[in-house]
């Protein structure tokens, strides 16, 4: 199968999976409103979803590597479908709640086992930016899941975006199931459920770069998740327009996700995940000292997208090196930590805005990213080690 083709079907899987992932922040104040809970109280639903969709990507790593990475996006991308449109009938938050769990639990699978199917597919010199690429799809699917379902959210409801999402979903699944089914994904019998896991971590350069990334995940989407409640808080917008501001996150993500390749051929790996980071620290410093300004808002969600997708795609790329036998389990392992990572990161979150305020969140969150940075550029060799 041509390798061009590979990457817009998967990327559509990994469009429809994120625009359900971060759909939730945009329209959390709906939320909360529709289900009369307060938004810190309603944030449950973002958690709810982030810890099993990491947790679970240590199953998907081990399954499939034993019955093939295609056929398992294939099927985990028909159980989202049926998830998702579960979620559009919840009457509670706590019933939301477990939807969005059952959600994830499926949306797990696609993005790191997809990676590790383009890590088989494309040789070394081309990953970063086939990686890139992908990840860019996907996370325009991010930014524009706000901006398509805060519109739906505005003339509808937040159910209906739920409902959108799983119709997109079976779009992705005939796609996968007809044109995808030639992409090639071999099968290992004897893969091991948790070994290689105990391998990969037991490494030093590698354990660095994963907890690298539980930060990462705890302090950006920890600051990503209440983007949506404080622009309500402060501008008082409808969910139209919240969702048109946070698409900059989605757009720049998907600039990234493009030069990122180049950018770290360039100036190194090392530099491109501080430079990414660096980014989104100073996205919080400019919410923090001009929140009350929409056009610094718009320019600080930029921001944060853009040093995400440099960081992220970075340390994926890194981890398509880590087994290059096994790739499934180190692309999933960075998954895992770092959802993981942004499900304390927003729980935490919601306990720091209802006892104080957005504002002091993202000056936590904020020095947060200072010390991922300092971290990082302490790093000696983890950066350049292939572990094969």
């Amino acid at each position: 199968m041509d390798r061009k083709k590979i990457i817009p079907i998967l990327g559509f899987a990994g469009f429809v999976t994120m625009a359900d992932n971060w759909v939730v922040s945009p329209i959390l104040p709906s939320i909360a409103q529709n289900l009369n809970v307060d938004i810190a109280s309603a944030a449950i639903v973002i958690t709810a979803y982030m810890l099993p969709f990491g947790l679970f990507q240590l199953l998907y790593g081990y399954l499939a590597e034993r019955f093939g990475k295609r056929q398992v996006i294939t099927f985990a991308i028909s159980m989202f479908t049926i998830a998702t449109a579960m979620c559009a009938f919840a009457v509670a938050i706590p019933d939301l709640a477990a939807y969005r769990a059952i959600t994830g639990m499926f949306a797990a699978a696609i993005m790191p086992i997809s990676i590790a199917l383009i890590g088989d597919v494309f040789p070394v010199e081309e990953r970063q930016a086939a990686i890139g690429s992908f990840m860019g799809i996907s996370f325009l699917g991010q930014g524009l899941s706000m901006a398509i379902g805060g519109s739906i959210a505005y003339f509808l409801n937040w159910r209906g975006v739920f409902g959108v999402y799983a119709a997109l979903a079976v779009l992705s699944s005939i796609l996968l199931f007809t044109i995808g089914k030639n992409i090639p994904s071999t099968k290992n019998k004897n893969s091991k459920v948790v070994a290689p896991y105990i391998n990969i971590l037991k490494n030093p350069s590698s354990a660095i770069i994963y907890a690298l990334v539980i930060f990462e995940g705890l302090f950006l989407i920890g600051s990503f998740s209440f983007l949506g409640g404080f622009i309500k808080q402060v501008f008082e917008i409808n969910n139209f327009a919240i969702g048109m501001v946070m698409t900059a996150f989605g757009i720049m993500a998907l600039i990234a996700g493009r030069k990122s390749g180049k950018i770290a051929a360039k100036i190194g790996r090392k530099k491109t995940v501080v430079l990414g980071l660096s980014f989104a620290c100073i996205a919080n410093i400019v919410l923090v000292t001009l929140g009350g300004f929409l056009p610094a808002v718009i320019i600080a969600i930029g921001l944060m997208g853009f040093g995400f997708m440099m960081a992220h795609s970075t340390f994926l790329t890194l981890a398509t090196e880590f087994a290059a036998k096994e790739r499934s389990y180190a692309t999933a392992l960075v998954a895992f930590f770092f959802m993981t990572g942004g499900g304390i990161g927003t729980a935490i979150g919601g306990k720091i805005v209802a006892a104080s305020s957005y504002g002091n969140l993202f000056i936590i969150y904020g020095l947060g990213l200072v010390m991922v940075i300092t971290c990082a550029l302490l790093v000696k060799k983890a950066f350049n080690t292939s572990i094969q």
